[in-house]
């Protein structure tokens, strides 16, 4: 599993939460909303310093990752971020 985001998403996430380098931004499992991959689940983000995390990507100074206890969640897909222009916010993605 990985996690692919564009550059675009990286610096909505940059912006939106006055990230500087050395930030953590952790993608976690919450109960309710909607995903094509887990019905009655979704993804939150907090930040936060890993723990265990299964995975991670560092891009322009930012580090962003997944917790290993959340990898259930993905059943073997990669996570990928892309910047919606429409919505002018990140949308998430997954791919086998």
């Amino acid at each position: 599993m990985n996690i692919k985001i564009s550059n675009e998403a990286v610096d909505w996430y940059k912006e939106e939460l006055a990230l500087s380098s050395g930030a953590y931004i952790r993608f976690f499992v919450r109960y309710g909303g909607h995903s094509s991959i887990q019905a009655g689940f979704s993804l939150g983000i907090s930040q936060e310093r890993p723990v265990h995390p299964i995975v991670s990507t560092e891009q322009d100074g930012v580090t962003f990752f997944i917790e290993e206890n959340d990898l259930w969640f993905f059943d073997g897909h990669d996570l990928i971020i892309r910047f919606n222009e429409k919505l002018g916010e990140p949308e998430f993605s997954y791919a086998k």
